[in-house]
């Protein structure tokens, strides 16, 4: 059984930083490198980055199967979209649908929010996502080269699933 449940306590952003830990280094590194990953958890996934996201207007949400966590989403609520910042599950749980039962929540919190549209950001050599986006019905819109820091940055295409 899927549940997605809102992260709001120490202890649920400390399973987010592990996770991160884990989903980010076996899916990532093969794409962008180590060093890129070390800096990007270390900017963006530790419980106090989390934090401050989250004071920013992020929302995180833990994704469990069978109790056991094993992704999570963030999400941010903007003037004209609903920003799908993050969304990641365990490779040893992928397959699951966890990830379309995933879509179909933001989609419920885009509805709540009164948004038409979702957008999210994908790295462009992150092919197997951009196909899963686009099955899910997310149309690439073009590319966003974002500078993160520290000399690095993020080649990515935005892409936005229209709701009805």
């Amino acid at each position: 059984m899927i549940e997605i449940s809102k992260a709001h306590k120490t202890i649920d952003y400390q399973q987010i930083e592990t996770l991160a830990n884990t989903i980010w280094r076996e899916h990532y590194i093969p794409i962008v490198g180590k060093s890129q990953i070390d800096y990007m958890l270390e900017k963006y996934q530790t419980v106090a980055a989390i934090n401050k996201q989250i004071a920013t207007g992020f929302e995180y949400f833990l994704i469990r199967y069978d109790a056991i966590p094993v992704g999570y989403i963030s999400i941010k609520q903007e003037e004209n979209a609903l920003f799908l910042s993050k969304i990641y599950v365990l490779s040893t749980y992928r397959g699951k649908k966890i990830g379309k039962a995933a879509i179909l929540f933001i989609e419920e919190q885009a509805k709540i929010y009164r948004l038409k549209n979702i957008r999210l950001t994908v790295n462009i050599n992150n092919t197997n996502s951009i196909k899963a986006y686009e099955k899910l019905g997310f149309k690439n819109v073009g590319p966003l080269v974002t500078d993160i820091g520290n000399g690095f940055v993020m080649d990515d295409y935005q892409m936005v699933k229209e709701l009805f």
